[in-house]
């Protein structure tokens, strides 16, 4: 039941617009400009709230997704009118620039009516969902329509009772009858035939395939994108990891992988050569004293490049880890937005996928990129002697403008010396 003051003020609020109707011929444009703008107001919107959440209705909204996202596509609901939901339970999926988010109940009660629909686009702190917490949750937690939705079946498992019982008349009319229906079956073959026909769908690409489809655009239009190439062998780094990943998988209960050394390796060359960590802004460029690295990693829904920070200063195990944890929440859609913010250089290993070279695209608004492939043997030349040896190819794209061949190439033959002789690596040589 609504307090006396609630009820009170429900009416009043009820009766604002009829009000404004029956004056709107003697009101002034001013003073309904002013009534529209307060009808729109927070205060008013709060009173209209807190009546509803009075009466037992909640009422909640798109929550915030990140600094820099003002609004998503509501990709699904978990939960549909007439359904009980639990306090935290995950009632709907917003799909942003970068990741998908779950969308937590705030309370506890019965959903009653959607605000948007799936494949709306919704603005943080629009109002979402309401939901009226004055239910009682059904025996079992299951909402009464699944009880209801039971009904039909019953009738259903009626029916053949009422064709059992007619049975034996239609067999005693005419008992060949049947088996001749049962020989025309075949008639149903030449659908099979349209299997051979061509077709095609049309598919809404989702907002982040077209969030990365425009910025790979954007890196073509605005970087003078060039790339350079250099062969590593991965001789050395392999008999690394054969040696010590047991013992490295016993102490930190992760398995040990090539990415760390790659990574581990550019932050020593980014250092070494500044101008690869920078970017352009403006008319100015901006130096970084700290290396951030990006690494592509495919989720569910597409490309994302959740970030390294402060790799200069870690060493490989501590990349590992921190990678490894990363990659699991990629691919389990659970990665966060401040997960991928930012970002000084990307590493892209195509390899896992079975790529034998290729031009990674810039991550704008970085300046270059390394392309990691597949390790395969090939004849190379050593102390004279032709020999088999496990062979990458490597691709830095960078942005012409402002790195120069010369560096680009340095630090491709740096990062290429410190995979084929991991001392120097680790001792920072």
């Amino acid at each position: 039941m609504l307090s006396r003051s609630a009820r009170i003020a429900s009416r009043a609020v009820a009766a604002l617009p009829a009000r404004v109707a029956a004056a709107g011929a003697r009101a002034q444009p001013a003073k309904v400009a002013a009534f529209s703008a307060m009808r729109g107001s927070v205060a008013f919107q709060g009173a209209r709230r807190w009546l509803s959440a009075a009466s037992g209705n909640v009422t909640m909204d798109v929550p915030s997704m990140g600094d820099s996202i003002s609004e998503g596509t509501l990709v699904e609901w978990m939960k549909a009118p007439g359904d009980w939901v639990d306090e935290d339970e995950v009632i709907a999926m917003i799909e942003t620039d970068k990741v998908t988010i779950d969308v937590h109940a705030s309370c506890s009660g019965v959903v009653v009516e959607h605000k948007a629909e799936e494949q709306d686009n919704v603005e943080v702190g629009a109002a979402l969902v309401v939901i009226d917490t004055s239910a009682e949750k059904p025996a079992g937690g299951e909402p009464a329509k699944k009880e209801e939705a039971a009904a039909p079946k019953k009738e259903e498992a009626a029916a053949p009772k009422k064709e059992e019982a007619a049975a034996p008349k239609k067999e005693a009319a005419a008992p060949a009858a049947a088996p001749k229906k049962e020989a025309a079956a075949p008639a149903a073959a030449p659908k099979k035939e349209a299997s051979g026909e061509r077709s095609e769908r049309r598919v809404k690409m989702n907002r982040m395939r077209s969030r990365i489809a425009q910025r790979l655009k954007d890196a073509q239009n605005e970087t003078a994108m060039l790339t350079t190439f250099q062969e590593v062998d991965m001789s050395a780094l392999m008999a690394l990891r054969k040696t010590h990943k047991d013992a490295f998988e016993a102490k930190y209960g992760s398995r040990m992988g090539f990415m760390g050394a790659f990574i581990k390796a550019s932050a020593q060359m980014l250092v070494d050569i500044p101008a690869v960590n920078a970017v352009i802004e403006g008319g100015d460029v901006i130096y970084r004293d700290y290396v951030d690295v990006s690494v592509a990693v495919a989720s569910p829904r597409g490309l994302v490049v959740p970030v390294l920070r402060n790799v200069e200063s870690k060493n490989i195990a501590e990349i590992e880890l921190e990678l490894a944890d990363l990659a699991n929440r990629a691919r389990s859609d659970q990665i966060a937005l401040e997960d991928m913010a930012g970002g000084t250089f990307t590493i892209s290993n195509g390899g896992v996928f079975g790529s034998l070279m290729g031009t990674p695209i810039i991550n704008m608004p970085q300046s270059a990129v390394l392309g990691m492939h597949a390790t395969k043997p090939r004849a190379v030349v050593v102390d004279g002697q032709v020999v088999a040896r496990p062979m990458m190819y490597l691709a830095l794209t960078y942005d012409h403008r402002l790195i120069d061949g010369r560096e680009a190439a340095t630090f491709l033959v740096g990062l290429r010396e410190r995979i084929q002789d991991p001392a120097r690596m680790l001792l920072d040589l």
